[in-house]
């Protein structure tokens, strides 16, 4: 597994608390990498809504999770209740 963002994550022991308080309020966009293998432009102009894509994910494998675009950890999909979660399961 990489360690792309090993180095942000150790700034946090050195950034004072107070300082990490005011930036609590920042927005930032977290996504999960979920690669569906071998779809094609023909595929895209095919979908339609009810469409299933297949994931190349073995079910309980972990997936890329990402802050900012920066890897931050790995995550496991799991249903709760009628949602669709992610569980994390390890930190970069």
């Amino acid at each position: 597994m990489s360690t792309l963002a090993a180095a942000p994550l150790a700034l946090a022991a050195v950034i004072p608390e107070e300082m990490w308080e005011e930036a609590a309020f920042l927005p930032c966009v977290l996504s999960i990498d979920l690669q569906v293998r071998n779809f094609t432009i023909r595929d895209l102009l095919r979908m339609e809504s009810g469409t299933i894509l297949e994931s190349g994910v073995a079910n309980g494998a972990d997936v890329p999770v990402l802050v900012n675009a920066h890897l931050v950890g790995w995550a496991e999909f799991e249903i709760v209740g009628r949602s669709l979660a992610v569980r994390m399961t390890e930190l970069a």
